[in-house]
């Protein structure tokens, strides 16, 4: 019987994402207490090249837990601040003029907006009108920005973690299906146990500061988003996962 190379080698690279996803959700837990299912999801819907919208009332650590996934993989991170008059450009970039020193000659240049990062956090999303809202469209489903008539790739991997607050809803814009329909998974952050509480309270009360280490690089990721896709699912699993959808 032959040995199959590309085999033995996706057995390895499972075992090695075991062990990968256990020391993440480790330098995780030096600042976030509990949350584990949402860490579990967060993490999901990393390798399953999906986007995140992460709702809950202020408070509960939305943006800090984003911040402390980005720290534990080296990937580029960038925060997007959503406010009323904040502009597509402001996301994806802007043109401007410049000039040759030498020729005296004036050419449009393209400069890059913060969507050029691996991980963002697009922060209280509903917070801008739908038409800026719109300019993360085609970077979440297609993975490029289009500008004056250019169509410019993102690094990858490429992960949108979006947080919304559920309860304050004047002057907000709330998100349209089209937008919705980019997010993988919405999770809803609850408000933390008891005890996990009293931890809380402890730790932020005190002068522990925690040293994150980075776990997982760019090709790392990429190499679990594609042993992802090779996992085989039965065709039953399939038909439940179509017909809840259709129950939808």
């Amino acid at each position: 019987m032959k040995e199959n190379p590309s085999g033995t080698k996706d057995v390895e690279l499972v075992e090695k994402l075991s062990e990968k996803v256990k020391k993440v959700k480790s330098e995780i837990a030096k600042v976030i207490v509990g949350q584990d299912e949402i860490i579990d999801q967060l993490l999901i819907s990393l390798f399953s090249r999906g986007h995140c919208l992460l709702v809950g009332v202020p408070g509960l650590a939305k943006t800090l837990l984003i911040k402390t996934v980005s720290e534990v993989l080296d990937l580029k991170f960038s925060r997007i601040q959503f406010t009323p008059d904040l502009m597509p450009s402001d996301i994806t970039g802007t043109e401007i003029i410049e000039e040759d020193a030498v020729s005296k000659k004036r050419n449009f240049k393209f400069i890059s907006g913060p969507i050029f990062a691996n991980i963002i956090l697009a922060d209280e999303i509903n917070r801008t009108p739908p038409k800026t809202q719109a300019a993360l469209l085609e970077a979440m489903q297609e993975n490029k920005v289009t500008a004056a008539g250019v169509t410019y790739q993102l690094p990858q991997p490429f992960f949108v973690l979006a947080t919304q607050n559920p309860i304050e809803q004047e002057g907000t814009y709330p998100l349209p299906e089209a937008q919705l329909d980019r997010f993988m998974f919405n999770l809803w952050l609850d408000y933390p146990s008891f005890k996990d509480e009293i931890r809380i309270v402890e730790t932020t009360t005190s002068e522990y500061k925690a040293k994150l280490d980075k776990i997982l690089n760019a090709n790392e990721i990429l190499e679990f988003q594609e042993l992802v896709r090779k996992v085989p699912v039965a065709d039953n699993v399939i038909e439940f996962a179509v017909k809840v959808a259709n129950m939808t």
